[in-house]
């Protein structure tokens, strides 16, 4: 399951776009930055997507993407341009195809192909009527879904929500989240054709009049099955009460959220649905990824986690047209040495052992080293306003390096400190038992 939210420049503090998102996945399922630099394509090439091929377009633009190592599409991402996307899966009354393209695949395709937000919603609305959406969603799980999609760009943001072939989208005003439930009612932007007569014909509304998009097209139960509406409101809360001043750090604290409480106060045992998810016996998904891009016109910067959790995690941040360190780039099902995404994943399975006292003796770590990045990035993101494109990837460059190196030692100094603490052994749980079969499953050893 995933949440995604996005502020307007009315309703942030510098007036800039930001843009957030967490990746709700299989626990096990590693999660791996991609970049693609702006590609020509040759004449009637084909691209192979999950699970369909279909035409190339002659050039294809500049993306990073944070994805399911297994899958060509991607759960969020940004391009050249500085559009930026992130999905949801929904659940519809429409039937689930065995075969077609992604969610995840249609994002990457808006980001390669479109310039703006309305031309990204273009494209993947397209693409959505000639192919469809299909196919298994998870890695090593039976799952389909549709989708839906907050698509922004440095001036404006929609929400595109779909059920098969069928879409609604809604222009942003300030302020707005989604889950993984419909939210656009009886009042959108733009729509399918005959998006209401099908709906009609189907008997899930008597007339125009009593249309609702949300309802006649969502599957009952689903809501309360992944508690998307709790998850929203709160999300949305959060926006509401801080338009006007939303900053990339207050966005990053939302991905963070556990319903407001402490990480004293809060505990993944007691298997509460929040913004930031954590997987459990009765919880299919974790966060297994976070992003927040500042969407600003000149030299944006994307803060990645690139690692499961936020709440105990670093935003890194990341500029397009630089390198990607190796590291970040790997991670399979089974742990990995080389793979920073593992290397994190150490860290939170064995704070979440005793999540209230272990992540208590490092937030504060966290929280310290994640203002001092904030603080350079602004001011490199500003100095690199006056050197020459060259001299400005690399500054930028060495930055996301610097702070790659710094995230990988205190993740292990971390891990460390916590493996040498006097701690009193949890009592045996379900949640224990649950963190014990997927570290088994994935090779994981302390």
């Amino acid at each position: 399951m995933c949440d995604t939210l996005v502020a307007l420049g009315n309703s942030t503090q510098d007036g800039s776009v930001i843009f957030g998102k967490n990746s709700d996945r299989p626990p096990n399922e590693a999660q791996v930055l991609r970049y693609f630099p702006r590609t020509e394509h040759h004449e009637g090439s084909k691209v192979k997507c999950t699970y369909i091929e279909i035409p190339q377009v002659p050039e294809t633009l500049e993306v990073l993407l944070s994805s399911p190592f297994w899958m060509w599409g991607a759960e969020m991402g940004v391009n050249e341009y500085g559009v930026a996307i992130g999905n949801e899966a929904v659940w519809s009354k429409e039937g689930y195809a065995d075969t077609g393209l992604l969610g995840m695949d249609l994002l990457r395709l808006g980001l390669e192909r479109g310039e703006t937000a309305r031309r990204a919603l273009e494209v993947i609305v397209e693409l959505l009527e000639k192919y469809g959406q299909g196919g298994n969603c998870f890695f090593d799980t039976p799952l389909k879904y549709h989708n839906s999609f907050i698509i922004a760009d440095p001036s404006e943001a929609w929400v595109l929500e779909t059920a098969d072939k069928y879409w609604v989208a809604e222009c942003v005003k300030d302020v707005r989240s989604i889950s993984n439930g419909y939210t656009i009612g009886k009042e959108w932007d733009l729509a399918s054709p005959n998006l209401v007569e099908h709906a009609i014909d189907k008997g899930w509304c008597n007339s125009k009049k009593d249309f609702d998009f949300a309802l006649c097209y969502g599957e009952p139960g689903m809501r309360e099955v992944v508690h998307c509406v709790e998850r929203v409101r709160r999300s949305t809360e959060l926006l509401q009460d801080n338009k006007g001043n939303i900053t990339v750090k207050g966005m990053m604290n939302y991905l963070r959220d556990h319903e407001g409480y402490s990480v004293k106060e809060w505990n993944p045992d007691k298997q509460i649905n929040t913004v930031c998810m954590h997987a459990g016996p009765e919880v299919l998904s974790q966060s297994t990824g976070s992003y927040v891009g500042h969407l600003t016109e000149e030299t944006p910067t994307h803060w990645l986690t690139v690692g499961s959790n936020p709440c105990i995690s670093v935003y890194i941040p990341f500029y397009l047209s630089t390198e990607i360190p190796e590291t970040l780039t790997k991670g399979h099902e089974k742990y990995e040495e080389d793979s920073y995404w593992w290397d994190h994943e150490k860290l939170v399975r064995k704070i979440q052992e005793d999540y209230p006292q272990r992540a208590g003796l490092i937030v504060s770590e966290i929280e310290k080293l994640q203002s001092t990045f904030l603080e350079e990035a602004e001011k490199n993101r500003k100095d690199a306003l006056d050197l020459t494109l060259g001299e400005s990837i690399h500054l930028l460059e060495d930055f996301t390096n610097k702070c790659v190196k710094t995230v990988i030692q205190k993740n292990k100094d971390w891990l460390k400190s916590l493996v040498k603490a006097k701690q009193v052994t949890p009592t045996k749980s379900d949640y224990l038992n649950f963190l014990m079969t997927v570290n088994e499953a994935a090779g994981l050893k302390f």
